[in-house]
């Protein structure tokens, strides 16, 4: 069909005019200055890190981090949970050894294996932000991969500076937990990027090591409401074998979903919400690392009750006779309210991992022994019906002024109300080992020997603190773990 030529003409003219119209709209929604992808920039900064840029004070920290995690799991290595992870684990070879042993497995499975003995007690130390989180999950990943690729004590201690400063400075930026996801998420990017660090990957391979690390792993939130199951103390470190593994897989070539972060279907779509990572803001050269913010635990259990303890302890010195309380109010923050005192499984636990994550039993333990221990959490011990009928005065609720303070404080108030009326009351912010109260050396080795126990002659405990203290002077990372097997001679 011919058209007519004044039709023809107009068409003509608007097909011409499309491309500018296209260009000029494609001016008009690109950013006025493009940003990378988060997970490019936390390559960019892992792989810029350098042992010369940490301070003493932070080396110093490392290595307080590093004995205190060990010694948990010293503390945990006969743990039926904890031996079924290393005996999964052992059933293949490798060159990571499985600390407590002379075997070795996987840097993956070692990872795992040892995450799990370092975290069962719920002792190793915390990091609270918008949430909290266990840094140190990631120093048995940054141990495996260490000695599989014979890096030196100063690459190891530089990766576990890269981890802790990636997952706290998530942490700070991304509310996950309100979203139903699991705290390990945070795990993912920060022992890929550490892992990726120490198989010295360039910086497109950091990325990938990130991309395909996040992608497939997200743990659910379902580990640590209701009755706890022993995975609560190992979903960090199955979030650390997954990112050494893709890690492996990124310095083979393999690529990852991306952007990871900013995609379509991507973290900030589907996980976070919309964030903003200001990755400049890390910790380097003359910035402070978070690891300094980072806090010791005084007690083996969850972290929000740790203040808890100190303050019931306090309460029951000044009462006396527990028989005189007629009730206790528990005041906690949002998340400590959440994690601890929203569900009615906390006031009849069943589980160790329900215990040790009840505010109302931890509470009422203290105020009867003056101390919770490892010990505190044996089913002679939670089921105790003493116990129980005093936990049965007990109410636990959400003060909003106490919300406003979380960050490095994680305040609590406990108030005893007397037969008579009388109130007798403790607030505290900071436990002992806070970053506000933190420990000195003899503090440090004080608990690694309570959790070593007899399971080391004294002599074996002194030398081996000796070589842990000594670890940015060790040239050989599997000397020193090996001297950490029971059937080490000393």
């Amino acid at each position: 069909m011919k058209l007519p030529r004044r039709a023809f003409l107009h068409l003509a003219a608007g097909a011409a005019a499309l491309p500018a119209v296209s260009r000029i709209a494609g001016a008009q929604n690109q950013p006025a200055q493009t940003v990378r992808p988060l997970a490019e920039r936390l390559a960019a900064y892992a792989d810029g890190l350098r042992y010369d840029d940490l301070d003493t004070a932070t080396i110093e920290r490392v290595k307080t981090h590093v004995i205190d995690t060990i010694g948990c799991g010293i503390g945990a290595f006969d743990k039926r949970p904890v031996g079924i992870c290393r005996d999964v684990a052992l059933a293949t070879g490798g060159n990571a050894t499985i600390i407590g042993t002379d075997r070795r497995t996987t840097p993956d499975l070692a990872a795992f294996a040892n995450g799990a003995a370092f975290r069962y007690f719920d002792f190793n130390d915390t990091y609270t932000g918008r949430f909290s989180v266990h840094p140190s999950d990631h120093i048995a990943a940054c141990l495996a991969v260490a000695e599989a690729e014979r890096a030196s004590a100063q690459d190891l201690i530089t990766a576990i500076v890269i981890a802790y400063e990636v997952t706290c400075r998530l942490v700070d930026a991304l509310d996950i937990t309100a979203r139903g996801w699991d705290p390990p998420v945070m795990s993912l990017p920060a022992v890929a990027l550490a892992a990726g660090k120490l198989m010295k990957l360039n910086p497109d391979r950091l990325t990938q090591a990130v991309n395909l690390a996040v992608n497939d792993h997200i743990p659910m939130a379902q580990t640590r409401v209701q009755t706890l199951s022993d995975w609560k103390g190992f979903a960090d470190a199955e979030a650390a074998r997954n990112a050494v593994f893709a890690a492996l897989l990124a310095r083979g070539g393999l690529t990852g979903p991306a952007p990871i972060f900013e995609g379509q279907s991507g973290f900030f779509k589907q996980v976070s919400g919309p964030a903003e990572v200001d990755v400049n803001s890390f910790g380097r050269r003359g910035v402070p690392f978070l690891t300094h913010r980072c806090a010791l635990k005084p007690y083996p259990a969850v972290i929000y009750t740790q203040t808890a303890i100190v303050a019931g302890i306090e309460v029951a010195r000044e009462v006396g006779s527990l028989d005189r309380i007629a009730a206790i109010e528990i005041a906690t923050t949002s998340r400590g309210y959440q994690r601890t005192g929203s569900e009615p499984e906390k006031w009849s636990p069943k589980t160790r991992e329900t215990a040790d994550h009840s505010l109302p039993y931890i509470t009422a333990r203290a105020m009867f022994d003056g101390d919770i221990t490892n010990e505190s959490f044996a089913p002679d011990m939670f089921g105790d019906p003493k116990i129980l009928a005093f936990m049965q005065k007990i109410s636990v609720r959400e003060d909003p002024d106490l919300t406003a303070r979380i960050g490095a404080a994680v305040p609590t108030r406990v108030t005893a109300i007397l037969a008579d009326g009388q109130r007798v009351s403790r607030e505290v912010d900071y436990a002992p080992g806070f970053a506000e109260r933190p420990m000195n050396r003899s503090e440090v080795e004080r608990k690694f020997r309570g959790n070593v126990g007899k399971r080391w002659s004294q002599q074996r405990t002194d030398a081996n603190l000796q070589a842990l203290w000594a670890l940015d002077q060790t040239d050989d990372l599997s000397v020193l773990l090996g001297r950490l097997s029971m059937q080490a001679k000393p």
